[in-house]
């Protein structure tokens, strides 16, 4: 009688044996496939590091977008906001208006008190601004004494109407710094957002508005013609 051959160690069944008699870290089903016992708590470990990962990154790209000194946006931040606000008016057919204001009178106080006068003024400037603006509109300092807001759903007559009322809020302002009690004023010149420019062009519109009404602000209080 033919006898049957062992079983060779190295056959499917032996090798299970072979691995759970030493010990094999034990696997836990998932769907279809097999994975460590431990693989659900590494990737809360790993989750919990990308959202810490993403939340710096946020944070570093809104340090990177707000003015030091103001908190507002800075010429990055505001464009980025712009270019979008002028994509969802393209696509919406929503209104929009951009007004440029820059401070008058500021070389004078920082010639006269010194630079802290200066940035002293510009932060009550922007203080007034942010008094009257909704929450969903936007400031931001494009650089040095020149700001922009950005407004939403209103016609062109409610944004002239809403820069000379900020105009008229500046210049009303009586700001101390030390012993002394310094003025300034804005102009504010108003370009209505269309749906074919870009950010460029709304700036360029805002700006030669902003100008003119430089202009005609000084020669109404008799200064000298504005040289650009």
């Amino acid at each position: 009688m033919k006898k049957t051959p062992p079983r060779s160690p190295s056959s499917p069944r032996s090798a299970h044996k072979a691995g759970a008699a030493v010990g094999k870290r034990p696997l836990a089903r998932v769907g279809g496939g097999r994975l460590p016992a431990d693989a659900e708590g590494k990737i809360r470990r790993l989750k919990a590091q990308l959202a810490a990962a993403l939340a710096q990154i946020d944070e570093l790209r809104a340090s990177a977008e707000t003015d030091f000194l103001l908190g507002i946006s800075n010429r990055r931040g505001f464009e980025r906001e712009l270019a979008r606000a002028l994509a969802y008016i393209k696509r919406y057919g929503a209104g929009g208006a951009l007004i440029l204001l820059d401070v008058d009178r500021l070389k004078p106080v920082n010639d006269t008190y010194g630079h802290a006068a200066g940035d002293v003024v510009l932060k009550a400037v922007v203080e007034a601004l942010l008094g009257h603006v909704r929450s969903s509109d936007l400031i931001g300092r494009l650089g040095g004494d020149e700001f922009a807001l950005l407004l939403w759903n209103l016609s062109e007559a409610d944004a002239r109407t809403k820069a000379a009322a900020l105009e008229q809020t500046v210049d009303r302002l009586a700001i101390q710094f030390g012993a002394h009690v310094v003025t300034s004023g804005i102009s504010a010149g108003v370009a209505m957002l269309a749906p074919d420019m870009d950010v460029a062009e709304a700036l360029a519109s805002a700006d030669r508005a902003m100008y003119a009404r430089k202009a005609e602000r000084r020669a109404a209080s008799g200064a000298p013609p504005l040289r650009r």
